[in-house]
């Protein structure tokens, strides 16, 4: 349930179906169908037989070294999904003690959260098309080897600029660890025993491809899904833990724990030379570079890349100084940066017209459950992170907790999400998923209005625990549910696209639900009240002031959250009206 990672999963579904009909758009899988390996531009396909080892082997041949490649196989990118969830971990119990330790400015407080899925999610779609193009496997090294370095060097950052650079620059590299094989993510129904009983694989990240390509169907494969899928909640509840237990004697101590993540990061990135099997680029007598001057949407990764990215830097100067709106520079970078969003469906309708390779087609936004799914995920994932680390400011800056503290309070969101994730996949096809998402979104929402109205002086376990329990239970079962949409309603040869798709919205909307979430509480914080350090009054008097603007201004985010979650419901409603159950075992 880490708060960052991209999530995608590879499509093997085993014989899903839907109650809706034939003239709602969805489409079922066969069990036989191929491995996309695509990015958003020229797509290929390749079946999971053609995966082979660096020495030629293939995947599950039978010799002596096939079971010890199978489990590295299985432990290089559970390695990597572990150490990128820790290190999230790290930031949402840390920040407080981070921002005293290098002066990072309380208009970039949340900056190394969201800036890491705003150049994750306005990469993803790139990278996707380069790894089609170069070969999964070198993106794959590349996007881990990043990873590392800068894990290692937000360890040494001694400003809050740096700590932002360095963490923009991680979420590029988690790019190549999201896009290994496949952007698309469908979920995957695992045969657990013979007795029919099935696990969903939901909620994975992208590494899940690794070790469908590198490991045979059967027992071992299984093994692999499950144990990619409890890297991330575990790393992430442990990077909590030792965040806490380090900082409890420094405010430095939040460095070793970059440096660990940053030590696992690198041993992966190494060890992956030797144990991921390589995929093959799409072959064509075209040179490389020819085939990404010609195949890769340029224009299109720039207009949306830059208008996205420019939005959210005018999110961040309004966070800190709302005044700042009637200033020419804001007031052009906000007209810039909507322009670009504007004319991306322009520049797509033109690519498409002229039969040209377009990023987003805007066909695909024709579909209505897609269209509804990706809002959906883009607020509840925006939300789901947002809760995560105002929640975490809350006790450290409104009850001073300390940060060992903070991290246990927070467990129960992180045991909860994982409950739900495995739990999920037992009833996804019993409940129509117009409800299900309806449903889990409105539970949801009474996180933020709980934390929006409860006294900071109540007993925890009254109100508050309760809180961390429903916060992950909107995102966690709409990603479940969300994937087996995406997988059902496009026909085979559009699914990889749409995975990609649904892959950024929630990295992008990790970052703008943040980054609005920001602004309004550092606005509400900045008005009726001052700044509590001037006039007569004593020190304490300050202190008190400080921390009643605070609590406004946690409020007010809280608030902002509730609505996020109150669209959610409203939007499942309306928007999966013609979808019934997914997820229906075909005989």
């Amino acid at each position: 349930m880490s708060s960052t990672a991209t999530e995608t999963i590879e499509l093997h579904a085993l014989a899903v179906a839907t109650d809706v009909g034939p003239g709602k758009g969805l489409h079922s899988i066969a069990d036989d169908s191929p491995r996309l390996i695509v990015g958003a531009g020229e797509r290929s396909r390749r079946s999971t037989d053609e995966s082979v080892y660096v020495d030629g082997t293939h995947p599950g041949q039978g010799n002596g070294k096939s079971l010890l490649r199978i489990s590295l196989a299985i432990g290089q990118p559970s390695l990597v999904n572990f150490a990128v969830s820790f290190t999230n971990g790290i930031i949402t119990v840390a920040l407080p003690a981070i921002s005293r330790s290098i002066n990072l400015p309380r208009e970039l407080f949340l900056w190394p959260s969201s800036v890491y899925g705003l150049t994750s999610g306005a990469a993803l779609l790139l990278a996707g098309s380069i790894a089609d193009l170069v070969g999964a496997k070198s993106v794959e090294l590349v996007g881990v080897g990043i990873l590392a370095i800068f894990a290692l060097a937000s360890g040494l950052a001694q400003t809050g600029q740096q700590l932002v650079a360095f963490r923009a620059l991680m979420g590029i590299g988690m790019v190549g660890e999201s896009l290994i094989f496949s952007p698309l993510c469908p979920p995957v129904r695992v045969l657990i025993d013979e007795c029919n009983l099935h696990l969903q694989a939901m909620h994975l990240p992208s590494s899940v491809s690794l070790v469908a390509a590198a490991v045979p169907r059967g027992r071992a494969r299984n093994v692999g899904f499950a144990f990619l899928g409890l890297t991330q909640p575990l790393g992430f509840s442990l990077g909590l833990i030792l965040a806490g237990v380090l900082l409890q004697s420094s405010d430095e101590g939040w460095r070793k724990a970059f440096f660990t993540s940053g030590s696992l990061t690198a041993i992966a990135a190494m060890g992956g030379y030797w144990v991921l099997p390589s995929v093959e680029a799409a072959a064509t007598g075209s040179s490389i570079w020819s085939k990404l001057k010609a195949e890769v949407d340029w224009v299109g990764v720039g207009l949306s890349s830059a208008g996205l990215s420019l939005f959210a830097y005018v999110l961040a100067m309004l966070s800190a100084d709302l005044s700042v709106i009637r200033t020419g520079t804001t007031a052009t970078l906000l007209a810039l940066s909507l322009m670009l969003i504007v004319s991306f469906p322009f520049w797509m309708s033109y690519r498409t017209r002229h039969g040209k390779v377009a990023l987003i087609p805007n066909s695909l936004w024709q579909n209505i459950p897609f269209t509804s799914i990706c809002l959906l995920v883009t607020l509840s994932w925006g939300a789901l992170n947002s809760i995560e680390l105002f929640s975490s400011l809350y006790f450290q800056e409104i009850q001073h907790h300390s940060s060992l503290t903070t991290s246990l309070l927070l467990l129960p969101m992180i045991l909860v999400g994982t409950l739900a994730n495995f739990s999920t996949g037992v009833f996804v096809d019993r409940l129509p998923a117009r409800w299900l998402i309806a449903i889990s979104s409105l539970l949801t929402a009474g996180t933020p209005l709980i934390m929006a109205l409860v006294d900071p002086n109540l007993n925890y376990w009254y109100l508050q625990f309760w809180a961390q329990v429903l916060a992950p239970l909107s995102a966690d079962i709409l990603f479940t549910v969300g994937l087996i949409v995406v997988s059902e309603s496009f026909p085979e040869q559009t699914q990889a696209l749409a995975g990609a798709v649904f892959n950024t919205v929630a990295q992008l909307g990790l970052s703008l639900g943040m980054g609005v979430c920001q602004v309004v509480a550092l606005g509400v914080s900045a008005t009726g009240g001052g700044a509590g350090h001037g006039g007569s009054g004593s020190q304490d008097a300050g202190i008190q002031t400080d921390v009643a603007s605070l609590l406004r201004g946690y409020r007010a985010s809280f608030w902002t959250i509730f609505g996020y979650m109150i669209i959610c419901t409203a939007v499942a409603v309306v928007g999966l009206r013609n979808v019934g159950k997914v997820g229906v075992k075909r005989d």
